[in-house]
């Protein structure tokens, strides 16, 4: 079903009422940036009749005017239908989990090296790393960036996946699908090399440097430029910051949950917060013109 934009608005316009609206009526829908305004996308279909609800509650239904079927009320879109308004997102934990299946989720390493950071092979029970500059001069720049995509047991690749489609999600419909791959390769290639350069040489995977670069995107922009879709709970940043600390102290790996890429998470989090800075300072300036 074809998408088309049903309202083009000024980013200092708050939708995030009528958005409710949509969701409560249960009107498949995203709003992306473009041109310094915010676009909102409904299906042909029913695009004249969002116009007019549009005119009739330009903030939303706050005092529940409307009398919706009780079903309405409280259905939340199906999974097909996030999948659908979710692309991009989708097609990242797609690869992730392939490449966990393949990978026997870190166990199988005859399949595991074609990901890592750093070709190997395995002599006896010692392994032996390939310099990172003969893996590049060989041609395999992908190695900078598939390192997320290793993980190493099924709680590894669940939780990174949940956190991903929940900050990934809210990045594709504010920023677009493309921007989503882009800070996501550009999270995943400045925390695998930040890992390298100061814990040395060894196997390490996972998302975690990329959550923690979309966490610090979604806080800093929405500091600068406040929205709707990047308006964490605090909680959420609360506990993955704290997360963060008890990581870098040790206690963690103390514990039994094996090494941290700490390296990672420190530089996902500071680039994203860097990448967070620029659009929400691009947006503000876009929003005053």
């Amino acid at each position: 079903m074809s998408a088309v934009a049903v309202l083009r608005l000024p980013l200092s316009v708050d939708l995030s009422g009528f958005v409710k609206l949509l969701q409560r009526m249960q009107v498949p829908h995203r709003v992306s940036e473009e041109a310094g305004q915010q676009v909102l996308w409904v299906p042909h279909a029913v695009s004249e009749d969002v116009r007019a609800l549009y005119e009739r509650f330009p903030a939303g239904d706050p005092d529940q005017q409307l009398d919706l079927p009780p079903q309405a009320k409280s259905q939340r879109p199906g999974f097909v239908a996030q999948l659908r308004a979710s692309p991009m997102t989708a097609f990242v934990l797609l690869l992730t989990l392939i490449v966990g299946a393949i990978t026997l989720l870190g166990a199988n390493l005859d399949t595991m090296r074609w990901f890592t950071f750093l070709q190997f092979r395995v002599v006896g029970e010692y392994i032996h790393f390939t310099p990172l500059a003969d893996s590049l001069a060989a041609g395999q720049w992908w190695r900078l960036v598939t390192p997320m995509l290793i993980h190493f047991g099924f709680l590894h690749v669940a939780m990174n996946g949940m956190w991903y489609w929940e900050l990934g999600r809210r990045i594709e419909a504010r920023q677009g699908g493309i921007n989503l791959l882009g800070l996501t390769l550009l999270f995943s290639l400045v925390s695998n090399y930040a890992q390298y350069f100061f814990g040395g040489p060894g196997l390490f995977g996972g998302l975690s440097g990329v959550l923690y670069g979309l966490l610090g995107h979604c806080w800093i922009y929405q500091w600068l430029a406040p929205n709707p879709a990047y308006r964490l709970p605090r909680g959420v940043l609360v506990m993955m910051l704290v997360w963060l600390v008890l990581c870098l102290s040790g206690l963690i790996s103390l514990i039994g949950f094996g090494e941290i890429a700490n390296a990672a998470h420190v530089g996902g989090l500071l680039v994203g917060c860097a990448t967070g800075l620029l659009g929400g300072l691009y947006s503000r300036r876009r929003t005053a013109l």
